[in-house]
């Protein structure tokens, strides 16, 4: 005989159409890696680039652990904190949120709200910049400038996106040098205030934008001498900007989409 029904409720968000699953923590299944898996697959679970997680914690407003569709864990995603701050400020009127994440804390302040949009700008912290690294991907020459934002990034610089460039992305995110993965960015400058990038992330694949690459992106053109702050980072998924000013502090939307229960 089967048991009762388990349901598991949800929020669903989406930061510049990199989409977010928020779950309370305390529901989580034992095996939270399958079950993110299950609840992310797009044609027979809900859907998204990853789960945040939350849970409360002393000296921040939330705590959120971030699950990728692929079940693994990442340190942090500045879309999904956006996301996250956006559902808290949608339970009671907050002016900043703290979200505790595996890099640390960020605050979110809130900039504009209307209905279920709204737009935060986060204090994301230092990011560390390395020397140009030159590899070989698919028996090609590739060189890009590694930067942390608190998760590994490998920026490339591009005078157009190939029709492959997936392939490429995918193939220096599995590259030895990388021994715990890399998200990948290819930039192409358009002038000193504007950058157009694609996505290729870690535990979900290409994603139509991502808050913590499009601060890598920034800075490493910042650094190469080709863009000043603020830049402003053009993606599939929409428009972010991101200023360096001591830290680094990224602007961007977050829409609450939808709620449900998924049905373990």
């Amino acid at each position: 005989m089967s048991g009762p029904l388990i349901k598991i409720p949800f929020v669903k968000a989406n930061a510049c159409g990199n989409d977010f699953l928020i779950i309370e923590a305390a529901l989580a299944p034992p095996d939270i890696a399958d079950f993110s898996r299950r609840i992310c697959d797009r044609h027979t679970g809900v859907g998204a680039d990853g789960v945040e997680w939350l849970s409360p914690v002393a000296g921040a407003d939330i705590q959120a652990r971030l699950i990728n569709a692929d079940g693994s864990e990442a340190e942090i995603s500045g879309n999904g904190t956006r996301c996250v701050a956006a559902y808290l400020c949608s339970r009671q009127p907050l002016g900043k949120v703290i979200v505790a994440t595996g890099a640390g804390p960020k605050t979110c302040s809130l900039a504009s709200h209307r209905e279920t949009q709204y737009e935060f700008e986060i204090a994301m912290g230092e990011p560390h910049v390395e020397e140009m690294l030159a590899l070989k991907v698919r028996d090609k020459p590739v060189k890009g400038i590694p930067v942390s934002m608190g998760n590994p990034h490998y920026v490339v610089f591009v005078n157009e996106f190939a029709s492959d460039w997936q392939v490429f992305g995918a193939a220096i995110q599995h590259h030895p040098y990388f021994t715990q993965g890399v998200n990948v960015e290819f930039v192409i400058v358009k002038d000193a205030q504007n950058i157009d990038v694609r996505f290729f992330e870690r535990g979900v694949g290409e994603t139509q934008s991502s808050g913590t690459g499009s601060c890598a992106a920034a800075v490493a053109s910042i650094t190469s001498g080709w863009a000043q702050s603020p830049v402003r980072v053009h993606a599939q998924g929409g428009t972010q900007t991101v200023r360096w000013d001591g830290q680094v502090f990224l602007r961007g939307s977050a829409q609450l989409i939808c709620g449900g229960e998924f049905f373990v």
